[in-house]
């Protein structure tokens, strides 16, 4: 074995003796299936600690011929499907992380050398006979024409190069067009498998890599559940660690996948693995996002608000959807046309979450919209951070029923954030939200909850470790009357979406005068029995 010709299982390995392994085999039986056809070239692209490199090692592990592997791979799904046994052992890997070969190298020239050089000495040493050639490709030729061996290749942190050369586009095009040149139309290619964060750089009208097909966070085909934890597999996880799944969700949840699985539509919640298991290890619900990322990158991204980017970032901290055109993104971390550009590329980062097919973007969860809120307070939003910090005070003055209190610290929100103008009771609900944004330590929030007669404007429900906490009914109106949306709230039984729900109730009516340009605000008491 070498160390990147059939590395060996030993990653795989770790990953199995960890004291919390989820079962992803199931991606194997996907690319056993795209062997051998024109298929077998795969770019899966997901943000950072979403168990990528962790998959990679699984296939090294399971395709290569120089190790038996069998008894790793008994108890695990794949094991159960017919062709588990016709792919083990079968092949011989290439297994490269090009981050270690870029930040090895002073250039891209540099950096192609020595892969190649190290590929080419493994190869000399396994296939001594066969191997004169000091050119990668006709090595590798060479070998299969002699032999019929073939190789599943897989190349991690395949994007890193734009993401260190962001603006060196002649390097960027070299580094494709080795790759090109190195995979496209091979027959010694039984699969290629490329991950990173990024999908394939386009220019101009087409891809150099235009044989890959991508597995990304806009439409991530049917690899969707085998990058990141789906809701069972954390359900799973709260269930053998007593820990509570509703913390869980409203922390790492909030990654919407869709797949099409044959005329159906099939949404996976995904999870970021790395924080769920920190969790479940701690005990305890935290950020722990920042431990292999820092709000600087954010930062970076939401300061430039080309066309209203801020308008959308903030709106979307109060819980609001963004449509979005994920069209125009040229896949890096440059090229941006506009505000849409920047959204996609927060996508694929793991800032926003994307649901398709309604092409809006969220912020997913609590743990990424603390890194908002870190990011923001470095920059000149004061306006921003002075109303998610007064959100604090805002939520102790609903609980203490101060109508008054609540109404002036809404606005105060409406007034210094400029964007939250508004004419309508959906704006208003925008206001309401961010005003409100401290809630969320302690409630499941939200909008126009159904129930028999109509829709709830905004609910704050307890989650269970919070259960000492009052539940809400929120109804807005706006150039009408707050005791109006209180006699609304009663009239059309909105507290009976609340069903679930046993204990104390606050309904709270908020109303916004177009005249005065205030808003007004009844709390009452309701408890449900």
């Amino acid at each position: 074995m070498g160390n990147y010709l059939n590395p060996g299982s030993t990653l795989f390995r770790y990953s199995l003796r960890s004291e919390i392994y989820v079962d992803k085999s199931g991606l194997i039986e996907k690319t056993n299936k795209l062997i051998n056809t024109e298929q077998r070239y795969i770019c899966v692209s997901r943000p950072r600690r979403f168990g990528k490199s962790m998959a990679a090692n699984m296939l090294a592990a399971y395709y290569s011929r120089e190790e038996n592997t069998e008894e790793l791979f008994d108890d695990l799904k794949i094991s159960k499907e017919v062709d588990y046994k016709e792919y083990l052992k079968q092949y011989d890997v290439i297994k490269i992380n090009i981050q270690e070969f870029l930040s090895m190298s002073m250039s891209v020239e540099e950096m192609l050398n020595m892969l190649q050089t190290r590929l080419l000495r493994e190869l000399k040493r396994k296939y001594p006979e066969y191997v004169d050639s000091e050119h990668l490709v006709f090595a590798m030729q060479d070998i299969y024409a002699e032999t019929k061996y073939q190789f599943v290749i897989l190349i991690d942190e395949w994007d890193c190069m734009f993401r260190e050369y962001k603006e060196d586009i002649e390097s960027q095009k070299k580094y494709l067009d080795f790759l090109r040149m190195w995979l496209k139309d091979k027959e010694y290619v039984a699969l290629a498998y490329m991950t990173g964060i990024l999908p394939i750089k386009k220019y101009g009208s087409h891809s150099a890599l235009n044989m890959f097909t991508e597995y990304s966070m806009l439409n991530p085909r049917d690899m969707a559940e085998y990058f990141g934890f789906t809701g069972e597999e954390v359900k799973s996880l709260c269930s053998r660690y007593d820990r509570n799944f509703q913390e869980a969700q409203a922390w790492y949840d909030g990654y919407e996948l869709v797949t099409l699985e044959g005329n159906n539509k099939k949404t996976y919640a995904m999870y970021s693995p790395k924080s769920v298991v920190d969790a479940m290890l701690s005990g305890i619900y935290d950020n722990y996002w920042n431990q292999t990322e820092t709000y600087e990158a954010l930062k970076i991204y939401i300061s430039m608000n080309v066309d209203g980017l801020k308008d959308a970032v903030v709106r979307m901290l109060a819980g609001d959807r963004i449509e979005i055109n994920t069209g125009t993104f040229s896949n890096d971390m440059t090229s941006f046309q506009g505000r849409d550009d920047i959204l996609t590329l927060l996508v694929h980062l793991g800032y926003l979450s994307y649901h398709w097919p309604d092409r809006i973007v969220t912020i997913p969860n609590k743990e990424v919209s603390q890194e908002y809120v870190n990011a923001i307070s470095t920059m000149n939003w004061s306006e921003v951070i002075r109303s998610v910090d007064d959100s604090r005070k805002l939520l102790k003055a609903l609980w203490e029923m101060d109508a008054d209190t609540v109404a002036e610290g809404i606005d105060r929100a409406h007034n210094e954030i400029s964007i939250l103008q508004y004419n309508n009771e959906n704006s208003l609900s925008c206001t309401i939200n961010l005003a409100f944004y401290f809630a969320r330590e302690y409630y499941t929030i939200v909008r126009e909850l159904p129930s028999r007669k109509g829709f709830a404007d905004i609910c704050f429900i307890p989650r269970k470790l919070h259960a000492d906490k009052p539940a809400a009914v929120i109804e807005l109106k706006w150039d009408k009357t707050a005791s109006g949306a209180i006699a609304q709230i009663k009239e059309k039984q909105y507290v009976k979406a609340l069903k679930d729900y046993h204990g104390n109730l606050l309904l709270a009516g908020i109303n916004y005068d177009k005249d005065t340009k205030k808003h007004s605000c009844v709390i009452e008491k309701y408890e449900i029995m």
